[in-house]
């Protein structure tokens, strides 16, 4: 053959055809703070319908789109750390869009570098107005709408974004479990969009850097089945979401200005890059159980590869009848990475995926 330029090069990829019968879905890669979110825009069908609420179709999608959600979760097209996104009709007249996110184990009730990402990536496609020097608008989730502010230039691009999550609380502090290998643990169970049980790393001897991520998972996996046994996380108004999603290390920062580190291992073994927003929004509302952080105040939390989100406080509820909790507010640093047409041509031998750990 004769080597052909560049340029030609491109052009012959874009021009190569997948076989007739290929299923196509197109996504927009994007990461916050490090940890990725595939963002699905066409291919995958949506589960329930328009106005639908949110919660039950998530439940529709355990039900329908576990092939889809292993395809391009797990390996060949994914790997066993992937994170996603599918976009739907909003459920309320109010919101831009639904969502519900996906990665290795199934369907997340609520995620908060997600929410962030889909900030830059809705606005900068035009699926959501761009409007200098905020655009603001809400998303419906499977916990509840979230209100997203997305910082805009005059080119049209998008900086940081933060978003006001949903209500935060607590539902016990300081309970212990008996483990094998970790003897004696101490951790509390908050709610942030998930539940999470939050265990201070140095009191087990763990540290919060890329080198111990082995060590970090098989320590989450012992504490998360034994916490969700002891005190089974509940729910107020919805069971779907009455389930521990994963359990967040606590540790010192690496850089002393901030207030500390995260390490959340969830789902199936899966570790966040970022420091979870729905994590850092549970921590927030530990803190002000314990009055150490109040409205107004903001902490910086890091992330396993050094990555950072700003929670504020920015309201409080709850009384003797109904519970106290906090109104977080999460901010972070969103990078678009690619866009890709993923295949699943008819006779692919691993059309369902799978993880090789």
């Amino acid at each position: 053959m004769n080597w052909i330029d560049a340029q030609g090069r491109a052009q012959a990829a874009h021009d190569w055809s997948p076989p007739p019968g290929t299923l196509r879905i197109t996504t927009l890669e994007a990461h916050t703070e490090g940890e990725p979110l595939r963002v699905i825009f066409a291919g995958v069908p949506e589960p329930g319908a328009e106005g639908r609420p949110v919660a039950g179709r998530r439940l529709a999608a355990i039900r329908d789109l576990e092939p889809q959600r292993r395809a391009l979760m797990w390996e060949p097209r994914g790997h066993a750390d992937m994170y996603g996104a599918l976009l739907l009709p909003p459920e309320r007249p109010d919101s831009a869009a639904a969502v519900l996110f996906l990665h290795n184990e199934g369907w997340s009730t609520m995620c908060g570098h997600g929410i962030l990402a889909l900030g830059r990536v809705l606005v900068e496609t035009g699926l959501v107005e761009a409007s200098a020097p905020e655009s603001r608008f809400n998303l419906d989730t499977p916990a509840g709408p979230v209100r997203v502010v997305a910082r805009v230039g005059e080119d049209g691009r998008v900086g940081a974004v933060r978003f006001e999550n949903v209500a935060s609380w607590v539902q016990a502090l300081d309970r212990e479990v008996s483990l094998p290998d970790w003897g004696t643990v101490r951790y509390d169970l908050a709610f942030g969009g998930a539940f999470y049980a939050f265990v201070d790393a140095p009191s087990l001897g763990l540290d919060l850097h890329p080198e111990s991520t082995p060590q970090l998972v098989r320590a989450a996996r012992a504490i998360k089945t034994a916490a969700a046994a002891a005190v089974p996380p509940a729910h107020p108004d919805d069971p779907s979401l009455s389930f521990l999603y994963g359990v967040i290390f606590t540790g010192p920062p690496d850089d002393p200005k901030h207030h500390s580190r995260h390490v959340c291992v969830f789902a199936d073994g899966e570790v966040d890059r970022s420091p979870t927003g729905t994590g850092v929004s549970a921590r927030a509302a530990i803190l002000h159980a314990r009055g150490s952080m109040h409205i107004g105040d903001e902490h910086v939390i890091e992330s396993i590869v050094g990555g950072r989100f700003t929670v504020r406080i920015i309201g409080t509820g709850g009384d003797a009848s109904a519970r106290p909790h906090v109104i977080p507010e999460v901010e972070g640093r969103v990078a678009i990475v690619g866009r890709a047409e993923w295949f699943i041509e008819p006779d692919d031998p691993f059309p369902a995926g799978f993880l090789v750990r």
